[in-house]
């Protein structure tokens, strides 16, 4: 996956703390990250988690996405995992969610909104 960002640094930075990735690859204009180092056994056997790329591009984000990611806990509830999240440079957003929602719906330190849901933990 791939997004478009002024600071890929920067959100590379936050989402490898949410998400428990990795910095896998960087350049001056460009960082991918992920769960595991990639090996062409793994990939032409089809066993390749998704990585996410971030790349500097000029203009300012214009509407709302049409792809987000979701992230689930495993291991605290979904408001808790918010916090957590909140505490690392996420901001609440109010994307019609309604007061009875089981999930929350913050942002990147970019402004790029993201859900958190389907936790298991009590």
């Amino acid at each position: 996956m791939v997004v478009g960002c002024h600071d890929p640094e920067r959100l590379a930075a936050f989402w490898c703390v949410v998400l428990y990735f990795e910095v896998l690859e960087r350049t001056e204009d460009k960082v991918e990250i992920g769960s595991w180092e990639p090996t062409v056994e793994a990939v032409r056997a089809r066993r390749t988690p998704p990585t996410v790329v971030f790349i500097r591009v000029p203009e300012e984000k214009a509407r709302k996405n049409r792809l987000h990611l979701d992230v689930s806990p495993v291991d605290r509830t979904t408001e808790a995992e918010a916090t957590r999240l909140l505490s690392l440079g996420a901001t609440r957003v109010d994307v019609g969610q309604g007061p009875n929602r089981t999930w929350t719906a913050p942002a990147d330190p970019e402004g790029t909104g993201f859900c958190v849901l389907r936790s298991p933990a009590p």
